[in-house]
């Protein structure tokens, strides 16, 4: 069965020839969004098999991308893909350079430290600004560890064991 990750979300339609609007999560969406490429429509993330869609065009409208299917020239075409996801298999993925990852080789990963202590699990990644923070959910603990993913703190990921190794610094595992 393939498996397929989500570019954008579908959150209406834009004007009356078949344009929806899309909220995109994907950082490569001039490459997802070139006329031609198939995403694959799903209704939840539930469903096992897409609906395959052929972009005739792109643009952005304020925070939106908007997209255009081949065949789907008015927005009766389109009005059933509200509320849906557009994904890409598997296999369509881009590779990404050395120390970047996607955030689901991220999330459910188990930390330790260099010591061999057990933090938790990386429940969800923030993107506050200059780097990316990983919530770590702990056994026992009030709150979250927010490990910042930094050159520092972050010593070895191991996306096929689901292992991320960390130094904490001070500061770090304080309540």
């Amino acid at each position: 069965m393939t498996k397929y990750y989500t570019v954008g979300k579908i959150v209406n339609t834009h004007g009356i020839r078949g344009e929806v609007r899309v909220i995109t999560v994907s950082d490569f969406k001039d490459k997802r969004y070139q006329p031609g490429n198939t995403l694959y429509f799903f209704a939840s993330h539930q469903q096992a098999e897409g609906k395959p869609l052929t972009v005739a065009s792109h643009r952005t409208h304020k925070q939106f991308d908007l997209l255009a299917f081949e065949g789907h020239h008015s927005i009766n075409d389109v009005e059933q893909y509200k509320g849906g996801w557009l994904k890409i298999p598997e296999d369509e993925r881009e590779p990404l350079p050395e120390g970047e990852y996607y955030f689901d080789q991220i999330i459910g990963c188990e930390v330790v430290t260099d010591t061999g202590q057990t933090l938790g699990t990386v429940e969800t990644i923030l993107t506050p600004g200059a780097n990316d923070v990983w919530m770590v959910k702990s056994p026992g603990r009030k709150k979250e560890i927010l490990i910042p993913y930094i050159e520092d703190v972050v010593k070895e990921v191991d996306v096929d064991q689901k292992r991320i190794t960390i130094h904490v610094i001070e500061g770090l595992l304080d309540e």
